[in-house]
């Protein structure tokens, strides 16, 4: 039998979700509480692979099992699991759905804060330069991505996947009274680190190192950027993952 699980997590404390030696991760937390739970061994497979320090409010794994799960599953592993992840619901499927190869929609919000605040710590970038940025220049620049269609200026040195992706949706969320920024971007698929790279070039060209001209001829170029840019792990939330099978 195949299951999914919806879950959410605090990547925080995790090197990411892919099992490391030495090191916790999400995967090998799951897989751990699975296993004893179910009283087989189970291998959980992640609808991508968040990095270091990225948290996940909407993320969907599959694993295969002989025992069926009693129906109290859900209340069981959260009560064996850490605090920072929570399993939401588990959903019998096909035997050939794939929570990685079957997502036809996935999006990400990184989330920006102005002002000093030590409850956001681990779950926000600070930014202390607020005035000094040109919004309306980041959103042309973010806007544009959804003309282009290959995005090897984003993607990380000796990656041999392909560098397509269809950009769904980019939008800039501005709270003026809490001084906070959310850059949602949707898309069917991304590369390895692409958020963070692009969220980077985003306030490079707000503080104006950068103009919008030379952004769009580099990335239509498949060039590399000037500047080049990573954003913090700390502000990127994997957020929406959508399957034509699951409501």
């Amino acid at each position: 039998m195949r299951f999914f699980l919806e879950i959410a997590y605090n990547g925080t404390n995790y090197h990411g979700w892919q099992v490391q030696p030495n090191a916790d991760t999400v995967q090998a937390r799951m897989n751990y509480v699975l296993s004893n739970l179910l009283r087989e061994e189970i291998y959980c497979v992640g609808c991508g692979r968040t990095d270091a320090g990225v948290h996940a409010s909407q993320f969907y794994l599959h694993f295969d099992c002989q025992n069926h799960p009693p129906e109290n599953f859900v209340f069981r592993l959260n009560r064996f699991l850490y605090k920072d992840i929570a399993v939401k619901r588990i959903i019998m499927v096909s035997n050939d759905a794939h929570t990685r190869f079957n997502a036809t929609y996935r999006a990400y919000d990184y989330y920006i804060h102005f002002q000093k605040d030590p409850f956001l710590n681990d779950l926000s970038y600070y930014y202390q330069h607020f005035n000094k940025l040109d919004l309306q220049a980041m959103e042309e620049a973010f806007n544009y991505l959804k003309e282009v269609e290959d995005f090897a200026s984003f993607q990380k040195k000796n990656e041999s996947v392909t560098s397509l992706c269809q950009i769904f949706k980019t939008e800039l969320h501005l709270d003026q009274n809490e001084k906070k920024l959310r850059i949602h971007i949707a898309a069917n698929r991304f590369l390895r680190g692409m958020i963070r790279l692009i969220v980077g070039a985003l306030f490079v060209i707000g503080e104006g190192k950068t103009d919008i001209d030379t952004f769009k001829q580099i990335v239509s170029q498949k060039g590399i950027l000037p500047y080049n840019r990573s954003a913090p792990a700390c502000g990127l939330y994997l957020s929406d993952v959508r399957y034509d099978f699951i409501n």
